[in-house]
């Protein structure tokens, strides 16, 4: 904090996080992506996403074939792999590295509970080594996500722990200062942001405000909001970003659950120029 803003260098890819456009074909999603203008596209390959796991293979290159008939790059995907000695979790990272895909977001470690945590934390680093080795001999960059909420990643400090001894270029961080933020509060997130610096790979983009429910629980809970209005201090993350002179890709996750597509879109292009505001 309190430095100088700086501008961003070239390269740094601005995508789409897939996930929020699922019900649109890879056509449509091209068209839109293309059409709000941002460089490329952050693919689900995982249950549920745009590609299944099973189809990968077949999938994915096709996939991949289309986006880039409207311009677009998929520099990343998004996937579910957590266990190295599932067939799967190859097979979907070495489509990926075939195809030209340079980064990869994991799948997610959930915390057990209280008095369990040392435990997964040395489970979790073995199922990382296995991980990393592939993703090494593939030429691929795998990496954990910042998770707010019961998951091993939640804040960046504890993520520094579990990746301390690991190869980045195998297998770094993929930061999410919204989470970040949720699990840091005033300060907290930037210490993760520090201690994650070497190791940072790739950046998720989504943001939030605190609200109260009403009635009997009265409980405060996260809900997302525009990057213009959330918590999220987004001049400084960048300014961060700028100092470690980071190039990765940017992925616009757009999780507005209580908007429609066509809303969610509309947003998202409010983002985006926000986005490219602050950075210049």
């Amino acid at each position: 904090m309190g430095h100088a803003m700086q501008v961003l260098g070239d390269p740094m890819d601005f995508l789409m996080f897939s996930k929020k456009l699922g019900s649109l074909s890879m056509v449509q999603l091209g068209e839109t992506v293309s059409e709000l203008g941002m460089d490329g596209v952050d693919l689900t390959v995982r249950p549920g996403g745009h590609i299944e796991p099973k189809e990968v293979s077949t999938e994915l290159p096709k996939a991949i074939e289309v986006l880039q008939s409207f311009g677009l790059s998929v520099t990343m995907i998004t996937t579910g792999i957590t266990d190295p000695d599932d067939p799967a979790s190859e097979n979907i990272l070495s489509t990926a590295a075939d195809c030209g895909v340079s980064y990869a977001k994991l799948g997610y470690w959930k915390y057990q509970g209280f008095g369990s945590l040392e435990r997964q934390i040395q489970e979790m680093r073995m199922d990382l080594s296995g991980i990393e080795t592939m993703a090494r001999v593939l030429g691929i960059t795998a990496a954990v996500h910042i998770h707010s909420g019961d998951y091993l990643t939640a804040t960046g400090c504890l993520a520094h722990r579990i990746l301390e001894g690991f190869d980045p270029v195998a297998l770094g961080a993929y930061i999410d200062p919204g989470h970040m933020v949720v699990e840091g509060g005033k300060s907290g997130w930037e210490l993760g942001m520090d201690l994650l610096a070497p190791l940072t790979r790739m950046m998720a983009v989504k943001d939030f405000v605190w609200v109260k429910e009403v009635g009997r629980d009265k409980s405060w809970k996260v809900k997302h909001a525009p990057l213009r209005e959330g918590m999220v201090p987004w001049p400084e993350v960048f300014e961060d970003l700028a100092d470690i002179s980071f190039d990765g890709p940017v992925s616009f996750h757009s999780e507005y659950g209580d908007l429609s597509v066509d809303e969610t879109i509309a947003q998202t292009v409010d983002d985006l120029a926000y986005i490219r505001e602050i950075t210049g």
